[in-house]
């Protein structure tokens, strides 16, 4: 069968990378169906719209603005300009494929013309909506958009839009729980049945299927200097665990609130934290180092990406934080990368957000409140008091049961009726 995927991933030439939606593209392609690929090449790559075959995948690169890490003004324009150029790159490059199921993700919510266009080609075809975004109630909890005024009309327009791509989705892949509900409840004309879990997902690294104590034996002493090494070079402590927060430094992560934490923590003896990332928010925790000079925090804004895959295997837990003003159930994706090094999570978010309490349940985290230093610090003294490597343990089988490859790719196909 022939498959369409829109998304506004830059640069997604490159499907032998590791990611959510490479990793799902080769499952397809690996299951013997043909796998076309629409997304952009922002105007910061200087790269015209050009296709290619890259590992048996159709890939297709449309020149457009920035979309992502760039002014408010040219990501709305740019998000509002993609439906067109997408849709005459189709036409253009794609122009004689018969599409047997279109797969979409969001952000954005703009993509409905290329939709139904790739549809009119073949009305049986599925379609099916990966939700990874719930806008534009996100930037109306954070401020940046309202529902009345003139901020009010952007929203009634590109609420519109959200609401008619569930209307012309088939199915809806929400990525927990709580988004399910928060789609059927806040859009009580989409239909229960078409609404179910299909979350962000990742292929099981090679070598993953050895026991515990299996891959102890044969790596400890290894693991150990790989840890030691890393941890000096970047003059981290050797002797004690370490906290690790990695990822976008922007509005959604709440970034005063974690500046706030880190604050209370800067003197621990105990433990140590580690940032890494960059983002509009960034300066706030840049101006917190240069007043504070915490002993027990250690920033950084960019690093290789070689170091920072090593040093975050050689931290011990993962930190997550979102906003507390989110009233939609947001999914982090730090999740993933965290659970499938076996490292045990404190998802600091809104009480909305079901990443907490799924921890939790599933013995491999703790939630706490993204508006209470206090409880940051107790739930630091609580994991401190845990059995840390079990929990990441427990962390790395839910990445096994819920989120790898093969359970999204089942989610949509069984769906999927041959003729």
């Amino acid at each position: 069968m022939n498959i369409l995927f829109l998304t506004m991933v830059s640069g997604l030439r490159n499907v032998s990378a590791s990611g959510i939606y490479t990793d799902l593209m080769r499952k397809f392609r690996d299951e013997g169906h043909e796998v076309y690929i629409i997304y952009p090449n922002e105007r910061r790559t200087g790269l015209p719209t050009a296709v290619e075959v890259n590992n048996g995948v159709h890939c297709l690169g449309v020149r457009t603005l920035n979309v992502t890490k760039t002014s408010i003004i040219e990501k709305g324009v740019g998000q509002l300009l993609l439906e067109d150029l997408f849709m005459r790159a189709m036409n253009r490059y794609f122009g004689n494929v018969r599409f047997d199921l279109i797969l979409y993700s969001t952000p954005p919510i703009t993509f409905n013309k290329v939709i139904k266009a790739a549809k009119r080609r073949n009305p049986q075809a599925m379609t099916y909506l990966l939700l990874k975004d719930i806008f534009p109630q996100n930037a109306v909890d954070l401020g940046m958009m309202t529902k009345t005024g003139v901020k009010g009309m952007l929203y009634k327009m590109f609420r519109k839009k959200e609401k008619e791509l569930y209307r012309i989705s088939d199915f809806i892949g929400c990525m927990s729980p709580a988004n399910v509900r928060f789609v059927l409840e806040h859009n009580p004309e989409v239909k229960a049945e078409k609404v179910e879990i299909a979350p962000n997902s990742y292929d099981v690294p090679s070598g993953d299927e050895e026991t515990k104590s299996q891959r102890d034996e044969k790596t400890k002493g290894r693991r150990d200097e790989e840890t030691k090494s890393i941890r000096e070079k970047y003059g981290l402590p050797t002797d004690k665990p370490i906290f690790i927060y990695g990822g976008n430094m922007g509005k959604p992560q709440g970034i005063p609130f974690l500046v706030e934490c880190m604050r209370a923590v800067k003197d621990r003896e105990d433990c140590h934290f580690v940032i890494v990332g960059d983002g509009t928010e960034y300066p706030k925790l840049e101006a917190f180092v240069n007043e504070c000079r915490p002993k027990a925090v250690s920033v950084f804004r960019r690093l290789p990406k070689e170091d920072y895959d090593r040093l975050a295997d050689a931290c011990d837990v993962g930190l997550i934080f979102l906003d507390y003003r989110f009233t939609i159930p947001n999914y982090p994706s730090r999740l993933l990368p965290y659970l499938m090094s076996r490292k045990p999570i404190i998802a600091c978010t809104d009480p909305n957000c079901d990443t907490g309490a799924l921890a939790e349940q599933n013995g491999y985290g703790f939630y706490c409140p993204s508006n209470s230093v206090e409880a940051f610090v107790k739930t630091i003294d609580r994991m401190l008091a845990s059995d840390i490597r079990q929990m990441g343990e427990n962390g790395y089988q839910f990445f096994l049961d819920n989120y790898t490859t093969e359970h999204t790719f089942k989610a949509i196909m069984r769906h999927w009726r041959r003729d």
